[in-house]
């Protein structure tokens, strides 16, 4: 498809170690700019997320962003697939990779590190505000961890989430957990916005032709470019809050 091959020509593949194993990444954008790790959906690392990454490091001065796979290569080609892909994975193991790519974004000319995720990766882009020491500011789309892995409550980074309020994935990205996510974190103490789009469903921000009609194959047949322009608007002056230098 046309949009992955655009998409995958602009990225560096990488390998990052942690612990005794090591796992591919992608990294495009400026060299020595400000990193943000950018968190796959349930699908893994498609086409939707490389173009989120390739939209991220062209903003304002420019940003260097890492697609790292939590997958290990495999990819959801359908719900069912991504289901049980989601379903196997090690969230505890996951949060380690995120770990990793913190560091190695700011062993190579990152001074700050922002993370960022979408549905899967949301909840886990709030769980590195909690877990994983070194993230200066997350932003975080339709997703939110369950309080085994990470209480929001204890988040240490200023945290930004984007919620649609007709998202009807109870407990995890629903308005109601949303609201909750808000309460924990100026519980937390921490910088924070919690923000919901009326009119809007999971996986708003997904615009390419493939994922609007993956979206509509799944019943989430809304569209909105102000909202969609809104969220980034609002996570452009998020990161450029806390990651400038």
């Amino acid at each position: 498809m046309a949009s992955e091959s655009a998409a995958s020509s602009t990225f560096k593949k990488i390998q990052i170690q942690r612990d005794d194993t090591t796992f591919d990444a992608y990294v495009i954008g400026k060299e020595e700019a400000p990193g943000i790790v950018v968190l796959q959906e349930w699908w893994g690392v498609d086409f939707e997320i490389k173009n989120h990454a390739q939209k991220i490091s062209q903003f304002d001065t420019g940003y260097k962003a890492l697609i790292p796979d939590l997958y290990r290569g495999k990819v959801g080609l359908d719900v069912a697939e991504a289901q049980h892909l989601m379903d196997g994975l090690d969230w505890q193991g996951a949060v380690k990779d995120i770990q990793a790519s913190v560091n190695w974004l700011k062993a190579n000319g990152s001074q700050k590190v922002g993370v960022t995720g979408y549905c899967m990766g949301g909840a886990l882009a709030i769980a590195s505000s909690v877990l994983v020491p070194g993230v200066d500011a997350v932003v975080a789309f339709y997703g939110v961890p369950s309080p085994e892995l990470a209480d929001p409550v204890h988040a240490k980074a200023p945290v930004q989430a984007h919620f649609g309020e007709l998202d009807n994935i109870v407990g995890f990205s629903d308005v109601k957990t949303g609201k909750a996510l808000e309460e924990k974190l100026k519980a937390s103490g921490v910088p924070h916005e919690v923000h919901i789009y009326p009119g809007v469903a999971h996986a708003f921000m997904n615009k390419s032709p493939e994922g609007v009609q993956r979206r509509k194959n799944m019943g989430l047949a809304d569209e909105d470019d102000v909202a969609v322009e809104l969220a980034w608007t609002r996570f452009r002056n998020w990161m450029s809050r806390f990651l400038s230098i």
